[in-house]
This record gives C-alpha cells, structure tokens and sequence, in this order.
C-alpha cells in the first residue's frame, strides 16, 4: 500500500507539544518515546503545535480519532483551585524557584488541552493522559490539584509515609512503589509481574503536583504510599475494542526501560498504549461505519433542493438583517415555507421555533420587520460578548456552528424522505 494511501487509513492521534528555547528561540517538541509507541501499534500522530490562537483552529485538525496528552508545565492554578488552598507566597515562591522548568504558567497550552478533553469528553474520544494530561483530565471533571506535593500533602505525613515523586538528577531511572487497585485495567496489565502477596510494581514520575480531589466520573486504579492517586480512569468508558478509552496514568510507564537497553521494566508498561491505539482503530472504525454516502437526486429533485435551499438562504439573511429584499423576490420564501409546512416529521412546537428563528417566512412583507434585530438589542449583546473571554466566545461559536450542523444533517434526512416518496 502507498504511503498517501496508509495516511488516510491508519487513525490519528492528537498529541500537544510542549514549548522550550533553544537558541533564542521557541522550538515545540514532544517526547519521542510517546510518538514510537503510538506508530508502532497503528496509529498516525498529529502534532498540534503549541501556537497562539490553535484553540481556535481544532476543527481543522478533524477527524480526531485519539488524543494523548503528556509533558508541560503547570496548569493555571485558576483552572481548578479552592478556597481550602493555604499556601502563603512565600511558599508559593519558594515552589517555583525549586520547580523552575515547571511552575511557569502556559495558558494557551493549558486553553488547547482542556478544550482537547472537553472535544473527547463529549464525543467519547479516545483519552491518554500522561503525567500533566492526567491532570488536564481531571480538572477538565471538575477535579482538583495539590499545588505542590511536598508543601500539600508530605508535611502532613510521618517521614516513612513520605514519598519523592521527582528527582532532577535522576529523571530516568528514579522509582518508587505504586499498589494497584485489584480489577481495574492497571491490575490486569501487570498481572503477570505482581507476587502474591503484594499489588504494587515500581513506577518512574516525574512531578511536583498531582490529583487531590478526583473528578467524580472517575475511579482511582493505583496509589502510591502517601496515598496520591497515581492512576485513574472512567470504566463507563473503558472498552478498547468497542473505541471506548478515557484514562489518566500519573507515572511514566513509557520511561520505565532497563538502563541503556530498550527493554522495559515490566511486560505491562506498554499495555496502556497498546489498548489506546486499539481504542482509537475501533473508534475510527466505528466513525467509517457510521458515515452515511453522499444523496444523488436526480435533475429534478436537485433543482427542487437548490430552491428550498435559495428560500432558507433568503430567510436567513432577512433574520440577520443583512440584506434588503425586493418584492419580486417574496415568492422565493414560499417554497421553504411549504416544504415544511408539508413535513409532518416536525412537531407544532419545532415548527413554531423555526418560523421564530427565521428559518421559514410566510408572506415575507408582513414578517420583514418583526425579522430585523433590534439595534439596542444587539448593541446590548455586542456589549455583553465584548466583556466574554476568549474561550467563551469560541465555545459559543463553536455552539452555533454545532446547531448549523445539526440543521444541515434534519435538511438532508428530509430531503431523502422526499427523494423516497417520489420513487415509491
């Protein structure tokens, strides 16, 4: 098979870069250990560059089959942090000068990611959350962070419940002892390498901050010794080979190899991203599947179509107020308003909020005026969308688009119910 033909075949998976200076310069990158795994059970990476205003931009990163997320900095403590926090600044300060590569806040990361686990969330997409994306994906739930472990949680504990997460001078080869929670997915992946008597396994970490109140969706699938939540995931949405996969892994199983060698600690450390890309070529396949071919109208019906169509375009433009109709053009608007006065599928009510909306018009002159925005409404609604966010306004467009969507799919149902009722 050509390399453009496998393209378009192998799934693909979303994965955020990080952003570092290199020379005075910004250069994004993402582990490689990560991009390996990915390729090499079946799956296409597509890098999405850390870049201002790529949150805007994810629709054209479709279709998103799978998403891993994994390495960064901090998330905006903003995101997520109550009132219970008791850090004063001088602690605060003091966490940022011992996690200097870490405590610098990116908010565009942080704005691309979320809206990356909120798009999977919705549409149950596949979700691999490593390390920070574990975090994302708790907070993306309603859940919490320890904005520092040490200051959080280890200075309430007895020195022999403590347990170092991080270690800068090591950062490969340090482990500590994980237990795993009996019949969960972690458990049967490392099955093979637990005694008897024990659950616990030796993982590699590499964090400063981890999940304090979990998200209630999810259920927590290991723990460490000064019980932080080293792995979590939501077991309504775990079934790999029917695409289902939303899961968070605090430690780094992709890091866990033999020094100097490719060989890893343990024969599960792989599994979580094996039965990931499974769960991406199932959720792609079931997408493939789902994808109804294009209609073909013959002439007649397609010219019927473009007329309906001219009268909603008419009608839409009338509501926004964009252009002036002649009266000539009145009778353009009855060929929309007949074609679903004459649909019995929708219901009074539906039908009612269309005319409302502007979708359909009787008798155009008399629905002119009643169609014009208000002009103190929309200077009040300019007014209120000018105090909204970034991400709120794209969440809202993001809305609209989705309604334009769901408009277009009932217009193509109706049209098909119509193409059968003259072939029958």
């Amino acid at each position: 098979m050509a390399a453009s033909e496998l393209s378009v075949v192998l799934p693909r998976v979303l994965i955020v870069s990080r952003r570092t200076v290199r020379k005075n310069k910004f250069v994004d990158f993402v582990g490689e250990y990560h991009l390996d795994l990915i390729v090499s059970y079946g799956a296409v990476p597509v890098i999405v560059p850390r870049v201002s205003g790529v949150h805007m931009l994810l629709e054209s990163f479709e279709p998103i089959h799978g998403v891993l997320l994994c390495e960064g900095e901090d998330i905006d403590p903003s995101l997520y942090d109550d009132e219970s926090n008791h850090l004063s600044l001088e602690e605060i300060e003091e966490i940022r000068k011992q996690h200097v590569s870490d405590t610098a806040i990116d908010k565009e990361k942080d704005t691309i990611e979320l809206r990356l686990a909120k798009l999977c969330l919705e549409r149950n997409i596949p979700y691999l959350g490593i390390c920070r994306g574990s975090q994302v994906l708790n907070v993306a739930c309603g859940g919490t962070l320890y904005r520092d472990i040490e200051k959080d949680l280890s200075s309430n504990l007895p020195q022999d419940k403590r347990v170092v997460h991080i270690d800068y001078d090591n950062y490969d080869n340090h482990r500590h002892i994980v237990k795993i929670i009996e019949n969960t997915p972690l458990h049967y992946w490392f099955k093979d390498s637990l005694e008897d008597d024990k659950m616990e396994i030796c993982v590699n970490s590499y964090h400063h901050q981890g999940v304090k109140k979990l998200a209630q969706r999810f259920v927590p699938m290991a723990f460490s010794h000064d019980g932080l939540i080293e792995g979590f995931y939501d077991p309504d949405a775990y079934n790999p080979e029917e695409g289902k996969f939303i899961m968070g892994l605090q430690f780094h199983p992709e890091r866990m190899r033999q020094q100097d060698t490719d060989e890893f600690d343990y024969p599960g450390c792989t599994f979580a991203y094996q039965e990931f890309v499974k769960a991406v070529v199932a959720y792609n396949k079931k997408l493939s599947t789902s994808v109804q071919k294009p209609i073909k109208l013959n002439q007649e019906m397609e010219k019927k179509r473009k007329i309906i169509v001219r009268s909603f375009s008419l009608a839409r433009n009338i509501y926004e107020g964009s252009s002036q109709m002649h009266p000539s053009k009145e009778s353009d608007l009855d060929a929309g308003a007949e074609f679903l006065e004459s649909n019995t599928a929708l219901s009074i009510q539906q039908e009612t909020r269309l005319i409302e909306m502007g979708a359909t018009v009787r008798n155009g002159c008399s629905y002119l005026e009643k169609l014009k925005m208000n002009e103190e409404r929309e200077g009040l609604a300019r007014k209120i969308m000018g105090k909204m966010s970034v991400e709120q306004l794209s969440d809202l467009k993001s809305f609209y688009n989705m309604m334009g969507q769901i408009c277009c799919e009932v217009l193509e149902r109706k049209l098909q119910d119509i193409v059968n009722e003259v072939a029958s």
